[in-house]
């Protein structure tokens, strides 16, 4: 009888699976999910049975000693490449030497990630290996099997290999770096560092997952073309990413191409080209492959997201929880259509980790915008020597203390330090106060002598108009500001004290659960805990924080001041209970947080992006890609107008 009943749990609990980590399309309320496989869990622990595909085996198992070698089945190439228009109609050329017309090609995103290669037999899962080089990979089973985008068992009984591309979207890495002990800058590395961590709990930690792409091997090889190669990765349950176009001439191709071009900046996963295949399997069987590559397919990388510079020097940024970052200085150099001067390095175990060197040539990468990261060094020269870490705060001059893989100035009235603080008690997400800069803070803290919080409300007019660059109407708009901030939300307040770890998000969901900031600052370790998402680390950041008699000083301060919001659910109807909105364009009527807090109140929650989780989309002026998006998913869309009938104004 249990195992029957086990039976139903593990098909059920893996259908539900398929819809929210494949489809995007939950049937299940993650609580109901969770009841079930407790009792699941359960119901293993009292009969000693596991079933092969049940998914209490994707739980992150004990750290192994090393990674096994494993032999590939069929080779696993890589992909020739192309950077210019020209390369790729060169590639061309040399196919219509053997075809006797242009051929179909199939045209798909390239993510930039680790190629993972999944054997199948008899339709289950055997074992999950890295690329390598082609011929052999490692064994990465035990690291594979705590993520939950693919399947442990298959409708197809042969022995079979799939491909695909393991990645960390972009939002997952945020969230991760929001308590992480370490930051991780880079997706592609985090995702390998990932995969290739002999700790599979810190596998789970960080949630990869694998989008398919290609078959490797399969046993009974009827399947003819890359468009039905993809029908049955489908079929069989494996996560596709939902892109595939077959181009017929040359122009389509580089149609195609821009396609993907412009919608890649607008994904969550990081990409840096595209894939282009012939689409008929014969057709690929007389063209062969290189050594290498193979000659039916190529991949066109959009402009160079990688290239070297000499690194002149590193200087250590003070931050505002004290911590110390190296930034490397670099010779000026062009990369994706900037000139890069400098890079981020994490910590001085990353310098020595990377090599890196004063006056040594360095591999820089820029991803998705942000400033780029020092990869690792290529060359050294007689003058190069070794970056020296700190034992004084540059800035200070206090003591440096090492704490984990970072080192941070212990003192906290360092000049940086309270700048930085005044900065994100200021800033829009915390108690908004209007045209605040860093350097009207540094103004203030020189001139005036600022330095805590509680000082932004003993400020006059007089003092103000003493101060360079501060003309009557500047003043009296800065004041006036400040005195707003007196009616800021418990959200915006706990945000604005700037403990360690405490998100905008995290920030919400402490003033929800404990309604004051007294009784966030009189809180248990454990009664944190309880909050959603909060775990050891913030916990413990946030007990810290309020244990220390300054900053409660600071709090009684501001509550002397008049500063002591409460939280207030406002719950002013149900129009928009359940639905997940994304605001787009410029909105006339209404500021995006004011929107966002009357679609909450409403019962709604707001997103960034668009995806197959959104309901609705409310499109201002000039709305660009993300209504394109909606418009294509069949999202249905408001306007500003449409949003005031729904609210009842």
């Amino acid at each position: 009888m249990k195992e029957n009943r086990m039976r139903e749990l593990v098909d059920a609990l893996n259908k539900y699976a398929y819809e929210y980590y494949v489809l995007d399309k939950p049937t299940i309320a993650d609580g109901q999910y969770d009841k079930l496989y407790d009792e699941l869990r359960t119901l293993e622990q009292e009969s000693g049975v596991v079933l092969f595909d049940s998914p209490t085996k994707r739980v992150g198992g004990e750290p192994i000693s090393a990674f096994e070698k494993h032999t590939h089945i069929e080779k696993l190439y890589s992909l020739d490449k192309a950077t210019s228009e020209e390369e790729l109609q060169a590639f061309f050329t040399r196919l219509l030497k053997v075809s006797p017309k242009f051929p179909e090609f199939t045209v798909e995103y390239k993510f930039d990630g680790l190629t993972i290669c999944l054997t199948y037999d008899e339709g289950k899962f055997v074992r999950a290996t890295t690329r390598g080089n082609g011929t052999t990979g490692e064994d990465v089973t035990a690291q594979v099997l705590t993520i939950k985008s693919f399947p442990l068992t298959i409708p197809y009984k042969g022995l079979v290999e799939v491909k695909g591309e393991a990645v960390i979207r972009l939002s997952v890495l945020e969230k991760y770096n929001q308590t992480a002990t370490e930051q991780l800058k880079n997706a592609r590395n985090a995702v390998a560092g990932a995969i290739r961590n002999l700790n599979p709990k810190e596998t789970e930690k960080r949630k990869p997952e694998i989008l398919f792409y290609d078959i490797n091997y399969i046993a009974e090889n009827n399947i003819k073309t890359q468009s039905e190669c993809f029908g049955f990765l489908r079929q069989n349950g494996f996560k596709v990413f939902d892109y595939l176009r077959i181009a017929k001439t040359p122009e389509e191709v580089f149609s195609f191409i821009g396609e993907i071009e412009k919608g890649r900046k607008q994904l969550d996963v990081l990409t840096d080209g595209v894939v282009i295949k012939v689409n008929d399997f014969n057709l690929r069987d007389r063209l062969g492959a290189t050594e290498k590559f193979p000659r039916w397919a190529i991949a066109y990388k959009f402009e160079a997201e990688e290239t070297t510079t000499l690194l002149n020097d590193v200087i250590w940024q003070v931050g505002r929880t004290g911590k110390l970052t190296p930034l490397a200085i670099l010779e000026p150099v062009e990369l994706c259509g900037v000139t890069v001067k400098k890079a981020t390095l994490n910590n001085p175990g990353d310098i020595v980790r990377k090599g890196v060197k004063l006056n040594s040539r360095v591999l820089i990468r820029r991803s998705n915008e942000v400033i780029p990261e020092i990869l690792g060094t290529t060359e050294y020269f007689d003058n190069s020597s070794d970056v020296v870490t700190p034992t004084v705060c540059p800035e200070c001059g206090s003591n440096i203390v090492e704490v984990g893989a970072n080192i941070f100035c212990q003192n906290i009235d360092c000049r940086r330090r309270v700048i930085l603080n005044l900065v994100n008690y200021a800033c829009k997400d915390a108690m908004n106060i209007d045209g605040f800069s860093e350097m009207t803070a540094e103004t203030l803290y020189d001139n005036l002598g600022v330095r805590k919080f509680s000082d932004f409300y003993k400020l006059t007019k007089e003092q103000l108009l003493s101060l360079e660059g501060f003309q009557e109407k500047k003043a009296e708009n800065l004041l006036e500001s400040i005195q707003k901030t007196l009616s800021a939300s418990l959200e915006s307040y706990i945000f604005a004290l700037g403990i360690d770890g405490v998100g905008k998000k995290t920030a919400k969901d402490l003033a929800k659960r404990f309604k004051n900031i007294e009784r966030l600052s009189n809180a248990t370790f454990e009664e944190i805990l309880e909050t959603p998402e909060v775990g050891d680390i913030i916990a413990n950041n946030i007990v810290s924080y309020f244990k220390n008699p300054i900053n409660r000083m600071q709090i009684l301060e501001l509550r002397f001041l008049g500063i002591d919001p409460e939280y207030e659910e406002v719950i002013l109807g149900d129009v928009f209970k359940g639905a997940k909105v994304v605001l787009t364009g410029t909105l006339q009527k209404y500021k995006r947080a004011e929107a966002q807090k009357i679609i909450e109140s409403f019962g709604g929650e707001v997103s960034g992006s668009v995806s197959k989780l959104t309901t609705m989309v409310l499109a201002g002026e000039e709305a660009g890609s993300k209504l394109e998006k909606a418009k294509a998913l069949g999202i249905k869309i408001i306007t500003e107008d449409d949003f005031d009938k729904m609210i009842g104004k």
